[in-house]
């Protein structure tokens, strides 16, 4: 899956951090320490040496020691003020404070104690710092899905058991799986219940409104590992895989959706491989993106939505076509 903006901008802010608290690593220590390839790494101190504070001259740059640089270590030697301690403005620390309690609220009850304890010490502390701003934020994140399904998740949550489900996928085909809960995450006002499915052997994330039924086995949950990356929606591999070459303006579609690889033309146009469960969500991406799409494949679902706009088109009858007078 390609990489968004904001995790990259996550893990470069980080990766400051990490070097001004590090004299000299390793490029391979970096990139094992932040999950990404060595490669990625010279990618990311490249972009970082060319940023700083306004000014942008050589003097304003966050900087590294080049000698060092060349034979593989990386070492922080300016790092232009951004390992200050953050101060918050009072609306910063209220979106804050609401953004932590809607976490408590989604994900207390499957954090075991030691992670609610630093929860609940964060919140008191900065709800305290805040002062009376942050009296008046109510936050009540509710989880969407029928409730006898949310109840159960919950249960078999708190007592660790593992669940039997019946569910409907994007495709709109049911299923059941039986499997072990590991939390609830909240992604794009959805709520997706992080399991380990016994079917298809790995971690899943179902959806909780498309849970039509659901309840708690007698059966311990078993741990698994977990990836980093585990509450990305990613389409089932089942899915069909089709490409999109877009003009650069419609560089969106490889932020804002999941696809599994992007290819840059030196044209400034690129591709976008995605996997697709639902042909009405394909058909709505390319015709919202049309003045922009150059090509389809393959080329069978490239004649599909363009009869399917064609359709749409004479549903509305020939342009200037006016309605005959009635006697």
């Amino acid at each position: 899956m390609a990489e968004r903006a904001s995790e990259r901008l996550l893990r470069l802010l980080g990766m400051i951090t990490y070097l001004d608290r590090h004299a000299g690593v390793p490029v391979e220590q970096v990139a094992a320490h932040f999950g990404v390839s060595p490669r990625q790494v010279i990618d990311d101190v490249d972009t970082l040496w060319m940023t700083g504070t306004p000014g942008y001259y050589p003097h304003d740059l966050i900087d590294f020691d080049a000698a060092s640089y060349e034979e593989g270590v990386v070492r922080l030697t300016e790092a232009r003020g951004m390992t200050r301690p953050l101060r918050l403005g009072t609306r910063e620390a209220v979106a804050l404070v609401a953004a932590l309690r809607a976490m408590r609220e989604a994900l207390d009850p499957s954090l075991d104690a030691e992670r609610s304890q630093v929860l609940s010490s964060a919140l008191e502390k900065l709800t305290a710092a805040t002062g009376e701003a942050a009296a008046g934020v109510d936050v009540r994140l509710a989880v969407d899905g029928a409730p006898q399904v949310v109840a159960a998740i919950g249960s078999a949550l708190q007592s660790g058991r593992r669940m039997w489900l019946r569910y409907v996928n994007a495709s709109d085909v049911a299923s059941e799986r039986e499997v072990d809960p590991i939390r609830l995450v909240t992604s794009d006002e959805r709520s997706y219940l992080l399991a380990w499915c016994l079917r298809a052997g790995g971690e899943r994330l179902f959806r909780v409104d498309r849970v039509v039924a659901a309840r708690a086995l007698d059966v311990p949950a078993e741990p698994h590992p977990v990836s980093g990356r585990a509450t990305d929606f990613r389409p089932d591999a089942s899915g069909g895989l089709v490409t999109l070459r877009l003009a650069s303006r419609a560089r969106w579609v490889a932020e804002s959706v999941p696809v599994e690889a992007v290819r840059n033309d030196p044209d400034g146009s690129f591709e976008v491989d995605l996997r697709v469960a639902n042909q009405a969500w394909l058909r709505h991406l390319v015709l919202s993106v049309a003045e922009d799409v150059l090509e389809v494949r393959p080329s069978e679902v490239a004649a599909a939505v363009a009869d399917f706009a064609r359709d749409a088109l004479e549903a509305y009858g020939p342009l200037g076509e006016q309605a005959a007078p009635t006697s």
